[in-house]
């Protein structure tokens, strides 16, 4: 009988794992990288396990013979979209009393905020940013993911909003500050749980005091700050206090932001180099969409909602969204609309990083469906350059989330995050609504 050396033992081993390399080759595809790059024709992008190894073109990079080779002929090949304002915990019911009463806890963490992670990803979302959910489930579902237990977008979440006071019935994700030391006791407390940023609304309520201390106290946890943006003082404070990216175009029905609020985002931006980029996610298809959805509402009836939800939860959304036009959530948007497109020419203009989010998860809004109208409404209704709104979905996101030594772009070492689309969403964004690959961390998941 052959004995088998240590030596020998150890040199199988090295070969299983050599054998053990997973490869691809995505070829053929238009390739728009999230760069400035012109797009790259005939493109070749090689990928061992999770990561990208190289990009080049066909006949000029070499496959190899062991790598899965997949077509990606006649499609626009991107890196995988982020959606910066999504909200795991909902699913598109119009009544949040009900809803939030009703799947509270482990059906909320077990099957709705899954269920949510699973629409986005197969929508092409490979990133998101979750702004607003109960704190032990927010981290239980986003490490889920990241283990590779359940499918879903690299998740960054925030945990609980922070504000003075949380509305009746909200106390489970919204947390209260009654002083600046409670203030720094509960950022402390949902930093040292591992949240990923800081939530912080009703800003105008809180004391000064207040919110420098929720501001300089996520600094020093060196976590990002995230403010509403509903009214005029939630602005002007956000920006005398640090925070670093706002949401929403907010102020209601007013036709544009103030002069002083407009000349303070164009001081704030000016003194990026020192203080760092300052971020705004608009959040405007929402709003702008609303209109057309009480007029066409069809999209109510398809199924790609329904993924990982069970047949009493899909029945009670729909059961909330049978009249459109009473919900109250848009009770004044019909007015806002008019407004968006000016109030977001000033943020564009302000040199404000602008991104794309979507509040995925409000009445209507699924996450199986919201990102694309984002970028949509962006190119085809605001005007702005389509590889600027791709950059807003890619490269700027995990720029703004510090992550993109490892997203944002498709390019050699960076996690194989990727979609393929047929056609030139260059000239056609709204084929985002139909992503037909998704490769996330080198595992084609669609």
């Amino acid at each position: 009988m052959r004995v088998l050396t240590t030596a020998f033992i150890a040199a199988l081993g090295l070969m299983g794992t050599a054998e053990a390399v997973e490869r691809k080759a995505l070829v053929g595809g238009t390739l728009i990288d999230g760069t400035l790059r012109e797009p790259i024709r005939d493109s070749v992008i090689l990928i061992e396990d999770e990561r990208i190894v190289a990009v080049g073109t066909v006949g000029s990079l070499a496959i190899p013979a062991d790598a899965e080779r997949i077509s990606t002929e006649g499609m626009t090949v991107m890196p995988g979209l982020w959606d910066m304002h999504v909200h795991l915990m909902l699913s598109g019911h119009s009544d949040y009393p009900h809803w939030h009463s009703t799947y509270v806890g482990k059906v909320q963490q077990e099957v709705i905020m899954p269920a949510g992670a699973k629409q986005l990803l197969m929508a092409g979302v490979t990133g998101a940013r979750d702004l607003g959910a109960p704190l032990e489930e927010s981290i239980a579902v986003r490490d889920a993911i990241k283990a590779g237990k359940i499918p879903g977008p690299t998740l960054f979440v925030s945990g609980p909003f922070i504000q003075k006071k949380p509305y009746p019935g909200t106390e489970g994700y919204r947390w209260g500050v009654s002083s600046p030391e409670d203030a720094r006791a509960k950022v402390r407390r949902i930093a040292n749980a591992g949240v990923d940023t800081v939530k912080l609304i009703d800003i105008d309520q809180m004391s000064e005091a207040e919110i420098r201390a929720v501001v300089d106290e996520a600094h020093a946890h060196k976590l990002s700050v995230v403010g509403h943006a509903h009214r005029p003082d939630e602005i002007r404070l956000g920006l005398k206090y640090g925070v670093d990216v706002f949401e929403h175009t907010g102020l209601g029905t007013s036709a544009e932001y103030p002069e002083d609020i407009v000349k303070a985002l164009s001081e704030r931006t000016a003194r990026s180099g020192q203080a760092g980029l300052l971020y705004w996610t608009p959040t405007v298809s929402i709003l702008n969409n609303y209109p057309e959805w009480l007029k066409d509402h069809e999209f109510v009836d398809a199924i790609d909602w329904h993924e990982g939800l069970t047949p009493e939860i899909i029945a009670d959304i729909k059961g909330s969204l049978t009249h459109p036009e009473r919900i109250a959530y848009f009770q004044q948007v019909p007015q806002r609309v008019p407004t968006l497109k000016r109030k977001f020419e000033q943020l564009r203009a302000s040199g404000a990083v602008l991104l794309i989010g979507t509040d995925s998860g409000v009445p209507m809004m699924f996450h199986s469906g919201s990102t694309w109208q984002e970028m949509d409404l962006w190119v085809n209704g605001f005007g702005v350059p389509p590889i600027e709104t791709i950059r807003a979905a890619t490269y700027w996101p995990a720029v703004a989330m510090k992550a993109d030594k490892d997203y944002g772009t498709v390019a050699e070492g960076k996690y194989a995050d990727i979609i393929a689309v047929k056609g030139d969403v260059l000239k056609h964004m709204s084929l985002l609504q139909r992503v037909d690959m998704v490769v996330k961390h080198g595992k084609r998941v669609k």
